[in-house]
Order: C-alpha cells, then sequence, then structure tokens
C-alpha cells in the first residue's frame, strides 16, 4: 500500500508538471537517449485470477509488484511477483506465488502513444499453498513452473506515469493439487502426471518510469 500511495503522489506531482502530448521540457520530464531502449519503470497491480483446474476453487484476487527494462521502441519487458488468495469450498484456502518475466512487443510504430496495446509472453516460478480453514497443520505445498501469453495495453497519462490493463493465460508445467471434505475431514491430493492445469489472469497495474539507463 506504501509503494502505491507512492506512486500516486508521484502521478499528481508528474501530471502538474507536464502536458498529455509529452511535449514538456520541465524538469520532471524524462530525458530519453536515442530509443525508449533503458526505460527503467517500477509499479504495482491487482490481480484477478479465474481458476479452471478444480470446480470448487473460488476466483483469486491478490496483489503483485513489478519493474520494468525496456530494450527497443518495439520491447520491452516485465519482471514481477503476486500473492492470490481464493477459497476451496468452505473448508480451505489456496495461495499462489507467483515470481517471473514476461516480454512485452508493441505492434504500433508510434513509441508511445496515449493508447498502447502490446503482445507478451513469459514464464514464471509458482509455489501453491493449500491449507484447511479448522486445522492450519492440514496442508500440501506445489512447486512448479508456468508459461503465459496474452494481451496488455498501457494507457500513458503522462510522460512518465501509466496504467496498464493485461489479460493472460498461465499454463502450469507439474503436478495438479487439490482438496475435498469427505465425512467431516478436508483431504489433499496430489496427481503426478496429470493434465496441464492453467488458469486466465487479469491485472491492472500502476507504474511510473525512473530513467533512460542508456
Amino acid at each position: 500500500m506504501r509503494i502505491l500511495l507512492v506512486l500516486c503522489v508521484l502521478w499528481t506531482f508528474d501530471s502538474s508538471a507536464q502536458q498529455t502530448n509529452f511535449t514538456s521540457t520541465s524538469p520532471n520530464s524524462l530525458k530519453v537517449k536515442g530509443n525508449r531502449g533503458g526505460i527503467l519503470s517500477l509499479g504495482m497491480r491487482s490481480t484477478l485470477s479465474t481458476f479452471n483446474g478444480h470446480h470448487n476453487e473460488s476466483n483469486g484476487f491478490g496483489v503483485g509488484g513489478q519493474f520494468r527494462l525496456q530494450f527497443s521502441d518495439r520491447v520491452n519487458s516485465d519482471w514481477f511477483f503476486d500473492y492470490i488468495q481464493s477459497d476451496v469450498g468452505d473448508f480451505a484456502t489456496r495461495t499462489d506465488y507467483h515470481i517471473g518475466w514476461s516480454v512485452l512487443y508493441y505492434p504500433l510504430k508510434n513509441t508511445q502513444p496515449l493508447v498502447q496495446p502490446y503482445i507478451l509472453a513469459g514464464h514464471c516460478f509458482d509455489r501453491t499453498f493449500m491449507v484447511e480453514n479448522g486445522n492450519r497443520s492440514n496442508s500440501i505445498t506445489r512447486w512448479s513452473s508456468a508459461a503465459q501469453a496474452g494481451l496488455g495495453v498501457h494507457f500513458n497519462i503522462t510522460e512518465r506515469f501509466d496504467i496498464s490493463v493485461v489479460s493472460q493465460y498461465m499454463l502450469h508445467l507439474g503436478n495438479e493439487i487439490g482438496a475435498h471434505e469427505h465425512d467431516g475431514h478436508v483431504e489433499f491430493h496430489e496427481v503426478s502426471g496429470s493434465s496441464m492445469e492453467g488458469h486466465l489472469l487479469f491485472h491492472v497495474g500502476l507504474n511510473y518510469k525512473i530513467a533512460d539507463l542508456w
């Protein structure tokens, strides 16, 4: 929350110092060295995760953070961490931790339009933790990796600040875990070699460009 507050303050300050056409020459404007390669951004995001692996799992909600490092006018990278929680029936809780990276490709020639769509693809490592609500000692953990791909759009509010909306499908490469309640007892299970499990993720993020590194 503190980082989110800082980003909002930076956006408010930046908005008062710049014009929406990004032609401001104020001291607070971003100094770009040639092309867009080298631009470093920091941000936070909220996440909605729609699980499709098990019928008794609710949608997951969480928060995360990321930094971006742009390689060229059309290629950017996103390095992220997500913390997501969801309910398993009314008897257990699922927590997912994602840490990974994505490559962003901008199809438009304009280097920073007001609305900037992009295609993304990447990889992450995932830890899933399920625990019984009434008995914290009854739990199961899974480690896996995942591949993801999707679409997104930056809304470049100012030269430095953007709001990003992303939809991506994440496909886990590993064992499946689940939970069910039987005769009043919560039982967890892991199935090796099962079909690959995935879920659809939606992100809304706030990002602030710190500097152009090269």
